[in-house]
């Protein structure tokens, strides 16, 4: 299935760039999607009436007539209830196949998809001015789209409903393709792709820390293709909790990244409030009065173009004015300014807003370790990410630490806990590395177990890997939040350094000559066989 939407990208290569085929291939992925799971639920309503299965669940007997049958298979609420998109009889993927081969007259094959895809919003109010509506461009030919359709029809999706008519969790094996393709294109695109898509496994280790719950409110203020809200659903399914009874807020201010997360939430059957249009948070803010439980963000690291300087003094720069050249601490206290009391936050920020003193970041850092808002630094492993070589790191945020009225954080008022992650994950390819369910539960388990969670193991420091320090020691280092400055060194680097550094200096210093020795007594020995095969 992978290698045929890689292919089908490969299709437009050297017609369209890489920052837009990918809206043509995705959108037509969706469409085939949508139809198939429409036309098994169809079948599986007109198998049940024409046996008379689904009258006799109605207290009635026999079959149901043919105006009955071919009434009820056209229900919208059929498919909508159970889950699923409604799709009209002239937008569906069999009408856009027939014009790809050929068989149909009457508009192009673009007009036609074009057609499709502004009838299925109509029919699905949630989809609204979400897919795309370019595929009549000049730049991409009839044969070129007709050959990209026909091979888009070999994806198979199986299993969409299941014996009681509801779709299965099937549907979230297209979300998994959906996100590896764009995986795929973030590869493609270079920097740019960062801007819409984080690791996946950098996203579930922030949810996993913050642990959404069912009933809460969850908000990403830089949603991109809307990656968080899939794994806080998951996690929220997987522990047990109603994954549908969880808010889902969102804001994104690129068009067609807007358009990207409310497709993607689409086909995992997540419902999100991503605002009236796209915006900037800093300036169109879509949710002005939401108090969030949850905020977690991978916003755009160290970005000067943010328009800070149409701000000045703002009401969410309660611990210092962001400077104006770097909208690391902007990001940051915007979030903590859409917590509700007790709130928690997370967010993926480059390493340098652990340390930098610039524009008076190092004032807003100390003006938030000592209000007791930061409850855990985590320092990320290099070559995350795809797009960029920045590394990075979590801070981890818990309004009303320090006030006791915080309910995520327990015990730990003028506590904070450090974790050196830089040394776990594996490498999946020559210059990309990705953390392993492994270590996400390491990190995880870890921060639970400080937080004092029910259940969790005792904590306990571990040298080299995560301590617990207090304000007045952040404070003797300056308010650094650098997790290396403070977990010290691995009992296994202590063990290796144990020899005084002098003298392993001068080890060093005559096992080296040793070898320059050995090396001029080979350098000798074979020059001197050498000369007796060319004597």
């Amino acid at each position: 299935m992978k290698a045929i939407l890689w292919k089908s990208a490969d299709k437009l290569r050297g017609t369209l760039d890489a920052a837009e085929y990918k809206h043509f291939v995705l959108g037509l992925v969706f469409l085939k999607y949508v139809s198939v799971a429409m036309a098994e639920k169809r079948a599986q309503l007109e198998t049940q009436l024409r046996d008379g299965s689904l009258l006799a669940e109605l207290g009635l007997a026999g079959q149901a007539p043919e105006a009955l049958i071919l009434r009820t298979v056209e229900d919208r609420r059929q498919y909508t209830g159970a889950g699923l998109f409604y799709v009209p009889p002239t937008a569906r993927w069999e009408v856009v196949m027939e014009r790809a081969k050929g068989a149909l007259d009457g508009p192009s094959l673009g007009e036609v998809i074009n057609i499709a895809m502004a009838t299925i919003e109509k029919a699905n109010p949630s989809l609204k001015d979400t897919l795309p509506d370019n595929y009549n461009s000049q730049r991409l030919n009839e044969t070129t789209l007709a050959g990209l359709v026909q091979l888009l029809d070999r994806l198979e999706f199986q299993a969409q409903v299941d014996e009681a008519g509801n779709r299965t969790g099937a549907r979230d094996l297209m979300g998994e393709v959906y996100e590896y393709f764009l995986a795929q294109f973030a590869i493609a695109e270079g920097r740019k792709g960062g801007e819409f898509f984080t690791p996946e496994s950098i996203v579930r280790l922030l949810v996993e820390m913050l642990e959404p719950r069912e009933g809460e409110r969850v908000l990403d203020p830089a949603c991109g293709s809307g990656g968080m809200f899939v794994q806080t659903e998951k996690f929220i399914d997987t522990h047990g909790g109603d994954r549908f009874n969880v808010s889902v807020y969102g804001q994104e201010r690129n068009l067609t990244t807007w358009r990207l997360a409310k497709m993607n939430l689409a086909i995992h059957g997540i419902e999100a409030n991503l605002g009236e249009e796209p915006a900037d948070s800093f300036h169109e803010d879509q949710h002005p009065d939401l108090k969030a439980d949850v905020v977690l963000a991978n916003p755009p690291f160290n970005i000067s173009d943010w328009g800070g300087e149409r701000l000045g003094v703002d009401d969410r720069w309660v611990y210092g004015v962001p400077p104006v050249g770097n909208a690391n601490f902007a990001w940051i206290q915007l979030m903590i300014s859409k917590l509700r009391s007790g709130g928690r936050a997370g967010v993926v920020m480059a390493n340098g807003s652990m340390s930098s003193k610039s524009g008076g970041e190092g004032d807003i850092r100390r003006r938030m370790v000592e209000g007791d808002l930061v409850a855990c630094m985590v320092a990320l492993p290099s070559q995350l990410f795809r797009s960029t070589q920045i590394p990075a790191c979590l801070w981890l945020l818990a309004e009303g630490k320090g006030r006791g009225h915080g309910e995520w954080v327990r015990e730990r008022k003028g506590e904070m806990l450090f974790i050196d992650a830089s040394g776990l994950g594996e490498m999946i390819g020559r210059t990309l590395r990705e953390l392993s369910a492994e270590d996400i539960e390491l990190v995880a388990s870890t921060f639970r177990a400080w937080r004092g969670v029910k259940g969790a193991d005792q904590y306990e420091d571990v040298p080299g890997f995560c301590r617990t320090a207090s304000v007045e020691e952040v404070q003797k280092k300056d308010f650094v939040l650098m997790p290396g400055r403070y977990v010290g060194a691995s009992q296994a680097e202590e063990q290796a350094d144990a020899e005084r550094a002098e003298e392993k200096v001068e080890r060093l210093t005559r096992e080296l000559f040793t070898h320059f020795a050995e090396a001029r007594r080979l350098e000798t020995s074979v020059r001197l066989q050498m000369e007796k095969i060319n004597a």
